[in-house]
């Protein structure tokens, strides 16, 4: 389905099957939809009305990967929000919620888009990358080069870390690092300072590959920090795709 086709589709009901708690300030909400397949990278609208009528919506990244018979969507409670915290502290198992999508065709991937693909996230951030990783898992093919980096405050908040962990433990081919800014790293192969031109270089001749594809998903400041650092690191610009939220 087209980004236009979705976004002019009609709203349609969805069902939350499931709440997962992920980090203290993210929860996975598992959506029974009837929307399209999706393409790893895309994301849905969903639209939230009160009783006067009054609505809210936003936009939120599909986390899991293509062919899943439920959309996971991660979503990160912002105490100032409309629609955040109606999911964190209202929302449970059996509501219904009203959807469109999917939607977004730049910052997509597909396992036969090939690799070497290098993410690199920053807190929520990771939700496309996550269901980018999960689809080039699916497809087991063990000459997919994939690097994973994601960032977050302290190791509490790296949505993932387990699936990543295990990820790299099993799946030829694909790496992982963590970074955390403001706490001791998970392990000791992980970083604990921010992604910066110099750390960004370090990680590059570690994984020693030249990446085809690169997505960067974050906040504002995050992306352009490291859409940067990859640039003063030789990564042609053409190669970088970047998806960013509001904040610092």
């Amino acid at each position: 389905m087209s980004d236009s086709a979705g976004r002019n589709g009609p709203w349609q009901e969805a069902t939350i099957t499931r709440v997962v708690p992920r980090t203290p300030r993210l929860k996975s909400f598992f959506l029974r939809t009837p929307l399209a397949p999706h393409r790893a990278g895309q994301h849905i609208d969903v639209r939230l009305t009160a009783e006067d009528g009054y609505a809210a919506q936003r936009s939120y990244s599909i986390a899991s990967a293509p062919g899943n018979n439920e959309i996971e969507l991660l979503i990160e409670r912002l105490d100032d929000g409309e629609v955040s915290p109606f999911f964190h502290d209202i929302a449970q198992a059996g509501d219904t919620i009203e959807v469109r999508g999917p939607l977004g065709g730049h910052f997509v991937w597909r396992p036969e888009d090939g690799g070497p693909l290098l993410l690199v996230a920053g807190g929520s951030g990771i939700a496309p990358l996550m269901a980018m990783v999960r689809a080039g898992v699916a497809a087991a093919d063990s000459s997919l080069d994939m690097f994973l980096v994601h960032s977050a405050r302290t190791a509490r908040e790296l949505c993932g870390l387990d699936e990543f962990v295990a990820d790299e433990a099993r799946v030829p081919g694909f790496s992982f690092v963590a970074v955390t800014t403001r706490g001791a790293p998970p392990r000791p192969t992980d970083l604990d300072r921010r992604l910066d031109a110099a750390s960004l270089r370090k990680l590059l001749a570690c994984w020693n590959r030249s990446p085809r594809h690169v997505f960067v998903c974050g906040a504002n400041g995050f992306v352009e920090s490291v859409a940067n650092g990859l640039l003063d690191a030789g990564i042609d610009a053409a190669r970088i795709r970047t998806e960013r939220y509001g904040g610092a």
